[in-house]
């Protein structure tokens, strides 16, 4: 089931497509117009069709003209619509891992909210696109609780959704309670393991019954338990439990929120949600800040980068 702003187009035709961006990148000046309506509008695999017949056409890169032509926000927006999903993962988190300095939210923001499904799909095409193992790469640049979380994310191994035990959900409850507010310091580990690999379904009757016995919401106890790196994973892990479409309304109201734009976080969630669940973003995003993600773009963005997220946003929920 996809929530997404972007679906397939139709009628669809790859070829009149590529030849209305040849046009459009050819020659003195660039139709910016064409380019955005056309790259926002398909969704990605009819992208990989376009581009396929761009080469057969023109016998050029669609990306490679697409990087010659735009600049600076605009570019970075076009390119990342062009990379399949799992190579569009992996590429970030190649980003986030390589040179000086790693950027850990990056690493958060992914791993915590694909599914297990999805990891295991990003591992593969990390390991075919850069010939190397995407755990090993992340375990050499992080350390602590925070790389044993990171770590166990991603195994992909949590539990399926199948029945809730009463039981279980208990002793998970109070295990958590005992490790974090009852304990003088903190058992990291047991957070990371039950975090980690029990079932959604399981993990949000876990939160509720450790309000009944603490008092307390669980992410107000990482709040205080925990720190740094991995008091950030811990918190999106379960606030991606609780909802994903909400996590990401956050994530996005965050980017813009305050003075200047974090646009990497802006694109990196706009292009990654877009066929997903960005509708059930937008709605998360209105009920919990009390305007419109189109909106909030509108104000915070300009040009013809505006342009192509507002068209990705797909509408006003005013």
């Amino acid at each position: 089931y996809a929530r997404g702003t972007v679906t397939a187009f139709s009628p669809f035709d790859a070829r009149a497509d590529a030849e209305a961006l040849r046009k459009a990148m050819k020659g003195m000046g660039t139709d910016e117009e064409t380019v955005l309506k056309i790259l926002t509008t398909r969704n990605n695999a009819q992208r990989q069709e376009i581009a396929s017949a761009f080469k057969t056409l023109f016998g050029r890169d669609l990306v490679d003209d697409l990087k010659s032509e735009l600049t600076g926000k605009f570019e970075t927006l076009m390119v990342s619509l062009m990379r399949p999903a799992y190579i569009f993962d992996a590429h970030a988190l190649k980003h986030a891992i390589k040179g000086a300095g790693t950027n850990e939210k990056v690493l958060t923001e992914i791993l915590a909210s694909r599914t297990p499904a999805e990891i295991q799909n990003i591992k593969q095409v990390y390991l075919q696109e850069y010939e190397a193992n995407l755990e090993d790469k992340i375990t050499g640049e992080t350390s602590g609780h925070f790389q044993r979380l990171l770590v166990v994310l991603l195994q992909a191994n949590r539990d399926p959704d199948a029945g809730v035990d009463e039981g279980l959900v208990e002793q998970d409850a109070q295990v958590l309670f005992r490790a974090g507010e009852l304990k003088w310091g903190t058992d990291e580990e047991k957070f990371i393991t039950i975090l980690g690999t029990r079932s959604i379904s399981h993990l949000r009757r876990v939160f509720d019954k450790y309000m009944t016995i603490s008092g307390f919401q669980i992410e107000e106890t990482i709040d205080r338990e925990t720190s740094g790196d991995l008091e950030k994973l811990l918190l999106a892990v379960v606030k991606c439990i609780r909802s994903v479409p909400a996590y990401f309304a956050e994530t996005l109201y965050h980017s813009m929120k305050g003075a200047g734009t974090d646009d990497d976080t802006l694109i990196r969630v706009m292009v990654s949600r877009s066929e997903v669940d960005l509708l059930d973003i937008r709605r998360e995003f209105r009920k919990n800040f009390a305007k419109s993600l189109y909106q909030m773009i509108q104000k915070d963005t300009s040009g013809d980068y505006r342009k192509a997220l507002l068209l990705l946003c797909g509408g006003d929920d005013e």
